[in-house]
């Protein structure tokens, strides 16, 4: 038989009670007390002591004058409590009911903490592994639950009225939150929280709700103010009821997914906030608040935080606030974009608009509303003030009134305020349909051809800031500007500027400008075009595309000659520009006429890259004889100092080719016998040096340097040849003698229109070293001239003003008149390679073929091309079918 045996049969001695055992673990000087939290852990017994025996005998009723303090300190000896006194302390736990387990451990002598001795077969008492049963206590209840539930409850009770009541705390909070603990203890945690409910409800449904119901008459704001006043009421004694309750809220109703935060909340929404009378009211007195804002009145900013909060505790935010605020603001704008677009011009629509939205959005954020709201709001607002709005904000006189004011930061808002619904691009309609408009009035304006190209600089200077600043560089924008240049730049009009031909009059102009900035370099540079007079946003605009140069002169030039250029690849035709640029090179060339070399070479180089190599050929061929020339002068002069030879005039010849610089006509002139020796000795010199060659001379290109002796002193005169050969024959009258017009006509051999344009520029301008007789701004032949004796200049060398640098209208109309004929020659040769190709080929498609290949040198209009396909079947290149179509005849 084991020793666990012979103690089953051995006689337990007598038990102690739990006080005792309590007791005796305690010093005598000390005292026990309880934890003051439940979180606080209870007193572990001694270890010597978990191998005492355990009482068999319940303790006692709890004395019901116990503190909280020693509401864990049971009494030390057994004794009986009257059943009169039936009182129960709420601090305390009442005993549990007995049970089989704990009498069978008394009986059988097991220790208290129910650890259970046994020793193994063959081992020592002391020696060895022990086994140990744990056994758990089950006290015997002597008080029945309820009952101390109802005295608990009547303290709790209480409590509940002084807080609901706002009256002054005279009671332990403590020793309540012990009262519901014990409860909780005891399995009673329902009946608790039911009662708690009960109690909360009724409160809520009644003096709560009351303070809201009385002021339900009045106007939505102050509903919204009493019920912000009860909710604060009532989250203030919430803390009270987390106080009593914590341990209620955390071992009972967490575990369920319930708390006592939601069941405040939901008692305060369905007895306050869902109320019939007032659910409408709070919500509109909120919305009220934002009215009074969107009126320009003061917010009452912290009331509407506050109501906001409010709407998120009690969780009505989603389901009534933001519904009815949004449906609110929707009334709103649209009301207001419909007032405003009908009232307001566009740009004044436009800044009203984005500070609404602005506004709108900054309340948003101020009170730090929900993504959703936001997101919503938003859209409603991008919806009614722009989207429904588009054919306002896109309209095309209210778009043309922005573009002839040149308003850069209004179309800028303008266009800001499309893209937020990505429809900028919906402005290039009316912005193309204006460009055109524009453009086509400026090229098409006969008194001021002059200024063509300024007003095209201006207006594409003008639309590239736009394109940058405004539209943000948006590509569909930036096509329909150049498409719109495209097109109206090639339109053709048969007019007495063209001389009634179908040329391009922008490739005239271009060219002209071209030279005028070559020949007067920045300083010939219009005013409204320098950036000088720029703009701050166009300059910076600008300067994105040059912001590592250094602005100087020749960048001026430079930047100048790349907006020409710009202007230059609209152009289809470029036969025109390549007729007047070549005349008007050609001019700069033999006159020295040219501002910088470099810039003469750099304008090449740009039409070489945008032209090709054939197109800048000729161009090139006559810089190559401009050198060559030059080279040919050293080389006679070096020849003339060998053979010591003596030259009265210095004379200084260009020798051209004929294929590559244009066609001058033969001027007739009666050369002085001075200059006509010098002319005579280098034409001998040249057919010596290359023989088979014939040289015809253009004195009508010519310039001279003339020394002329004034009584103010002596002066050098710049002058053209037929300018000279005047000028010397006042060299063999006395000062004062006049010389009629025909005495000077019969002595140069001029031509009438050559003779008076050069008197003209000697006697009429604004340097005069001749005097007209009588005085008039035209030339007579009954006029007489004399050399002018009061001639002052405070220069010493002078530039008369050069008749060959003029263009007379018999110059423009020969070269337009030779480059229609050109392009007809062009479009014929087009015309007959489509049909070697082709062999046949129906009408329509030939014309739009013939079209496409002769875009590049300038196109004739439909008729222009029947016309020459009428002179090929006439000279039998081609022939026309019976089914209307062509074919070549070999």
């Amino acid at each position: 038989m084991s020793s666990t045996q012979g103690d089953r049969k051995r006689k337990h001695p007598p038990a102690k009670t739990i006080k005792e055992l309590f007791s005796t673990q305690q010093k005598p000087n000390s005292s026990a007390t309880a934890p003051l939290s439940p979180s606080s852990k209870r007193a572990k017994l001694d270890s010597p002591r978990r191998e005492a025996i355990a009482a068999s005998t319940p303790p006692p009723l709890i004395s019901p004058t116990m503190s909280t303090a020693n509401m864990y300190h049971f009494p030390s000896k057994r004794g009986s409590v009257p059943a009169a006194a039936q009182v129960v302390d709420i601090s305390s736990s009442p005993p549990t009911a007995g049970s089989p387990a704990r009498s069978s451990a008394a009986a059988t002598g097991l220790p208290r903490n129910g650890l259970k001795k046994t020793a193994g077969p063959n081992t020592h008492a002391n020696s060895g592994p022990k086994k140990l049963m744990v056994k758990n206590f089950r006290p015997i209840r002597k008080v029945d639950p309820n009952v101390f539930l109802d005295q608990t409850w009547q303290k709790v009770d209480a409590a509940l009225d002084t807080i609901f009541k706002q009256d002054e705390i005279d009671f332990s909070l403590e020793e309540l939150y012990r009262g519901i603990e014990n409860v909780c203890r005891q399995g009673l945690a329902r009946d608790a929280k039911d009662r708690l409910v009960k109690k909360c409800g009724a409160f809520v449904a009644g003096a709560l709700r009351e303070r809201v119901m009385e002021v339900s008459g009045r106007a939505n704001v102050d509903v919204l103010r009493a019920t912000l006043s009860a909710w604060a009421t009532w989250n203030e004694q919430m803390k009270y009821l987390d106080w009593i309750f914590c341990y209620l809220d955390r071992s009972y109703l967490l575990p369920r997914q319930e708390s006592l935060r939601d069941i405040a909340v939901d008692l305060f929404r369905t007895s306050i906030f869902d109320h019939a009378k007032l659910n409408r009211k709070i919500v509109d007195g909120a919305c009220d608040l934002i009215a009074v804002d969107r009126a320009g009145d003061v917010l009452d900013r912290d009331m509407f935080s506050k109501a906001i909060s409010m709407f998120h505790d009690i969780r009505v935010y989603t389901n009534h606030f933001e519904p009815r605020m949004l449906e609110l603001s929707q009334t709103y704008v649209v009301h207001w974009s419909d007032t405003a677009s009908a009232e307001k011009s566009l740009p004044e629509y436009v800044k009203s608009a984005i500070a609404l939205m602005e506004s709108e959005l900054a309340r948003v954020s101020m009170f730090r509303l929900d993504g959703t709201t936001r997101r919503d709001l938003l859209t409603l607002l991008e919806d009614h003030l722009i989207s429904k709005k588009e054919e306002r904000l896109v309209n095309q006189d209210d778009l043309a009134d922005l573009l002839d004011d040149n308003a850069v930061s209004d179309l800028k808002l303008l266009f800001g305020l499309l893209e937020n619904r990505k429809l900028g691009a919906k402005l290039r309609p009316a912005f193309v349909r204006w460009i055109e408009d524009t453009g086509t009035e400026i090229v098409f304006n006969e008194k001021e051809q002059d200024l063509m190209v300024v007003k095209l600089l201006t207006l594409k200077r003008q639309l590239d800031t736009i394109w940058k600043v405004s539209f943000l560089r948006n590509d569909d924008l930036g096509h329909g500007l150049r498409e719109s240049f495209e097109a109206f730049m090639n339109k053709t009009k048969k007019s007495s500027t063209t001389w009634n031909t179908d040329n391009s009059k922008p490739g005239e102009m271009i060219a002209k400008y071209v030279d005028m900035l070559l020949r007067g370099g920045a300083k010939a540079i219009p005013a409204q075009l320098s950036r000088k007079a720029g703009k701050p946003a166009v300059l910076a605009a600008e300067d994105e595309d040059h912001d590592d140069l250094a602005i100087d002169e020749d960048t001026e030039v430079n930047i100048q000659l790349d907006q020409v250029l710009d202007l230059f690849r609209f152009v289809h035709g470029k036969a025109v520009f390549e007729a007047f640029y070549k005349k008007d090179l050609a001019r700069r060339l033999l006159m020295g006429r040219s501002a910088s070399a470099d810039a003469e070479r750099s304008m090449l180089a740009r039409l070489k890259t945008e032209c090709g190599a054939g197109f800048t050929a000729n161009l090139e061929q006559m810089f190559k004889d401009i050198e060559l020339s030059r080279d040919e002068g050293t080389s006679y002069k070096a020849i003339a100092e060998e053979r010591n030879e003596k030259h009265d005039v210095d004379l200084n010849v260009s020798v051209l080719s004929a294929s590559a610089w244009p066609t001058y006509p033969t001027v007739s002139v009666i050369i002085p016998p001075q200059i006509k020796s010098e002319i005579d000795k280098f034409e001998a010199h040249y057919k010596l040096k290359h023989s088979g060659r014939k040289l015809e001379w253009k004195h009508a290109l010519a310039h001279c340097q003339v020394k002329a002796r004034f009584p103010s002193g002596q002066k050098e005169l710049i002058v053209s040849s037929f300018q000279a050969i005047v000028l010397l024959l006042f060299n063999e009258v006395k000062t004062g003698e006049h010389i009629d017009y025909n005495y000077l006509k019969e002595a140069t051999g001029l031509p009438s229109a050559e003779l008076e344009r050069t008197l003209q520029s000697l006697a009429c301008a604004r340097i005069r070293p001749l005097t007209k007789h009588p005085k008039s701004k035209e030339i007579a032949p009954t006029d007489t001239f004399t050399f002018n004796a009061n001639f002052t200049d405070p220069r010493t060398r002078i530039k008369v003003n050069t008749v060959q640098l003029k263009e007379t209208a018999a110059e423009n109309k020969e070269t337009h008149e030779r480059v229609a004929a050109d392009r007809n020659y062009e479009t014929q040769a087009a015309i007959v390679r489509i049909l070697k190709a082709r062999k046949n080929i129906k009408h329509a498609e030939l014309v739009a073929e013939t079209i496409r290949v002769t875009k590049s040198r300038g196109t004739l209009d439909v008729a222009g091309i029947k016309r020459n396909i009428d002179k090929l079947i006439e000279k039998e290149f081609l022939e026309r079918e019976d089914d209307g179509s062509y074919s070549y005849v070999a």
